[in-house]
């Protein structure tokens, strides 16, 4: 089970802040992803990094409706929660 993302806002240095549908807040450093490349690449530019935006239909943080980053693994690293057990962990 993952949380939507509710609210959200573009930060400096590739960060974005969140609100999940359980109230809980938190930071997601997007630099890691970034430096992965691939699907990612394109965000290097902060000015498409900063066209982040919530679809509501899925409740995740995505870009252009392209781009997306598992909403497990978004919430975890945001909030500090584990990750469900069945995902990969690394």
């Amino acid at each position: 089970m993952y949380h939507d993302v509710v609210e959200m806002k573009c930060l400096d240095d590739f960060k974005l802040s969140l609100t999940f549908d359980d109230g809980k807040t938190g930071v997601l450093d997007c630099k890691p992803f970034i430096a992965k490349g691939g699907v990612f690449a394109k965000l290097m530019d902060p000015n498409v990094f900063r066209k982040a935006s919530i679809n509501r239909d899925l409740g995740i943080a995505t870009w252009e409706d392209e781009v997306d980053i598992a909403p497990e693994t978004v919430y975890s690293l945001a909030t500090g929660s584990p990750l469900p057990d069945w995902m990969e962990k690394g």
